[in-house]
């Protein structure tokens, strides 16, 4: 595992990434990493930043061996642009598809925490989505559930130890995080998604042999789209 070289893809929230890591997070390296900026659609800058790495970084497609891709939840056009920028990638070069949370990542960054983690997404409509972590003395912080959409507020009320709580959900709910006793906040902009964490932690997963079906894989999106829900809407208004 410690050998296994990634080409990791971002793209769950307005600012992406994407990264070339080599081996899994104990004794891991980072080789490349670009960022996108926010303001320009992913799409538009996706594939440029994936050749720019590789040549950066002096390596060719035959020497990656896999591709790895942030599942979400998050926005789900970028979800979408880096799935299938992902999977494209994976079909064309012959390479396994591996897939990652994109709330895994943000809680690598909290790695060193002796407390609970609590990962936060903006999920807008008063939302966020949120994922609770314990750490295990290894360098990952274990999940201990799947992520959810859930309302500041209600997450707050089920609080019953210290919490460590990071994300971009931070900047947009922070004060209120701040003035519950339980919570210490970590700035947002210390625990941003990034390409490198998603690529360390596929190294790992691929030399599980945990793989995507490329022609099946799809984002993890957690709550329905604002056209599913209207479809819904509508669908019950004609019967």
């Amino acid at each position: 595992m410690d050998g296994l070289l990634i080409l990791a893809i971002e793209t769950a929230t307005g600012c992406g990434s994407v990264a070339l890591t080599r081996g899994g997070v104990a004794g891991g390296r980072l080789l490349a990493e670009a960022t996108l900026q926010p303001e320009v659609s992913h799409s538009r800058r996706l594939l440029g930043s994936v050749q720019w790495i590789l040549e950066a970084a002096a390596l060719s497609w035959q020497d990656l061996d896999g591709i790895g891709v942030s599942l979400g939840p998050g926005s789900f056009t970028g979800l979408r642009i880096g799935m299938a920028a992902a999977k494209g990638l994976a079909m064309a070069a012959g390479l396994p598809l591996v897939g990652v949370g994109t709330l895994d990542g943000i809680a690598l960054s909290c790695a060193a925490a002796e407390t609970g983690i609590c990962c936060l997404l903006d999920a807008r409509k008063q939302e966020v989505y949120a994922a609770f972590y314990e750490p295990d003395g290894c360098g990952v912080p274990v999940a201990a559930g799947p992520p959810v959409a859930i309302r500041p507020r209600r997450l707050l009320e089920s609080l019953q130890a210290p919490l460590l709580v990071a994300g971009p959900g931070v900047a947009v709910h922070g004060e209120l995080f701040r003035q519950h006793p339980l919570a210490r906040v970590l700035p947002a902009a210390l625990a941003l998604p990034r390409a490198a964490h998603i690529g360390l932690l596929c190294a790992e997963r691929l030399a599980r042999g945990e793989l995507l079906d490329p022609a099946v894989a799809a984002p993890l999106y957690v709550r329905a789209s604002e056209a599913e829900v209207n479809l819904k809407k509508k669908n019950r208004a004609q019967q």
